[in-house]
């Protein structure tokens, strides 16, 4: 069964994906920021349990981090075959009041450190000319809701970084697929953790739209009919189903809604157009498994 290493396991999709796929035989290495923290002690104690589940230390934001992680992975199980592109956290509140250390700090993990992640990973990938890297996006770069806005362009930057390196990395026979979660606010760490805007004088200057930002969370989860179980064990299931697929037949883009806001119609297109300009350029081949 494939050697797997998924980012940011502690809590929500991450901690569900390494229970699925262990579950079903993959050799999951979980990995984590810190194993100490209260998170992560809680889910180093549960994954210890499990069969085929192993910890690892990653801080998506430190390059050796991300090295020395992946390193120790293929020391133990011997190869590397998919990596989960899964860390992220999100920021709420008014664009103004963030501070450009703020949107730097959150692109620098949310985007930045999937890349750090894919260069640890590419050069075990390149060369044995084989390997998965899936990217747990977001459709959060075609709804663009309000008072999200550093999280929005952080996971627009993470979904473009994941396309263009597909182009490069499909030539030494490395698939690329980008699952695409809509809004979830059960069973995820997400809205609870997330971090506010550093400067506060502009966020009080915005006091009058204080009302909506505190119902944020209550409209997202409102989104979703009534009836529909908007549990995030459902992004497992569609990961662990898309790494199941044979070689080569992968889908390149996902996308599990719950709040059915027509994302995969617009991705669909977006790709299309993508893809034809990538052809008219005569680059085709990069849109193909080598």
């Amino acid at each position: 069964m494939p050697v797997v290493l998924i980012t940011g396991s502690s809590t929500g999709i991450g901690r569900l994906t390494a229970l699925t796929l262990a579950a079903q035989g993959h050799q999951v290495y979980a990995s984590m920021r810190s194993t100490t923290s209260t998170d992560g002690a809680a889910t180093v104690a549960e994954f210890a349990a499990v069969e085929n589940l192993h910890v690892v230390e990653l801080d998506v934001t430190s390059q050796a981090s991300a090295d020395a992680a992946v390193r120790s992975v293929v020391e133990q199980a011997g190869r590397l075959d998919v990596v989960v592109n899964n860390a992220g956290h999100l920021y709420v509140g008014y664009v103004e009041a963030f501070t450009d250390d703020d949107l730097t700090h959150l692109i620098d993990v949310n985007a930045v450190g999937a890349h750090r992640v894919n260069r640890a990973a590419l050069p075990y990938l390149r060369e044995q000319r084989s390997g998965t890297l899936l990217y747990v996006g977001s459709t959060i770069i075609v709804t663009t809701p309000p008072f999200l806005g550093p999280y929005v362009a952080s996971k627009a930057a993470f979904d473009a970084l994941a396309v263009v390196t597909s182009y490069e990395a499909s030539q030494f026979g490395i698939e690329t697929s980008i699952v695409m979660p809509g809004a979830i606010t059960r069973g995820t760490s997400h809205f609870p953790n997330a971090s506010r805007a550093s400067d506060t004088a502009v966020t009080a200057a915005y006091a009058a739209l204080d009302p909506l930002v505190a119902r944020n969370e209550e409209a997202t989860a409102a989104l979703v009919r009534p009836g529909v179980d908007a549990d995030p064990q459902g992004v497992a299931d569609e990961i662990a189903r898309v790494l199941a697929l044979p070689r080569g037949h992968k889908p390149f883009r996902t996308v599990v809604d719950f709040t059915e806001a027509g994302v995969e119609h617009v991705m669909a297109f977006s790709d299309l157009t993508r893809e034809t300009f990538v052809h008219r350029l005569g680059f085709g081949q990069t849109l193909q498994l080598r």
